[in-house]
């Protein structure tokens, strides 16, 4: 007798349960100001990308930490940005990563990368707000850059 095996898979998303207000991102200023305070020491150390997750009022809903790599780089996949998405409900997002070299210019993977998660968003009708790159005393807005 052969048996298959199929797997459960479950969504889920918990909302914050407190009445405090979401923080409203306007500018790359702000959104700069909110990274700050999820970011670790380790800035100059090693590379971390992460997507921030909004609502229909530019509202942050969440966000998720997608990689962690080493001094000069890490990998990045689309899908692991977009299933948060989809499972906060999320409007937008707003990309970000910092270089540990201190130079907030974008790379051209840096470049490339934004191009195809832009375009993933499209399809999925969740747009890329901004990518933003961070170093220690500085960043780089694609946005703001028009370069998204």
């Amino acid at each position: 007798m052969i048996v298959n095996y199929v797997n459960e898979i479950q969504v889920l998303y918990k909302p914050r349960l407190d009445l405090t207000p979401l923080t409203k991102i306007v500018s790359s200023t702000e959104i700069v100001t909110f990274l700050n305070t999820i970011w670790t020491d380790d800035i100059e150390y090693r590379e971390r990308f992460y997507a921030v997750y909004l609502n229909r009022q530019n509202k942050i809903l969440g966000y998720y930490l997608i990689s962690i790599g080493g001094c000069s780089g890490t990998v990045v996949d689309t899908k692991m940005i977009f299933q948060p998405a989809i499972n906060f409900h999320a409007s937008s997002v707003i990309l970000a990563h910092n270089h540990p070299s201190g130079n907030r210019n974008p790379s051209v993977q840096d470049i490339r990368l934004t191009k195809r998660i832009v375009e993933a968003g499209k399809l999925l009708e969740i747009p890329i707000l901004d990518h933003v790159i961070l170093t220690v005393d500085s960043y780089y807005s694609f946005l703001t850059n028009n370069q998204i």
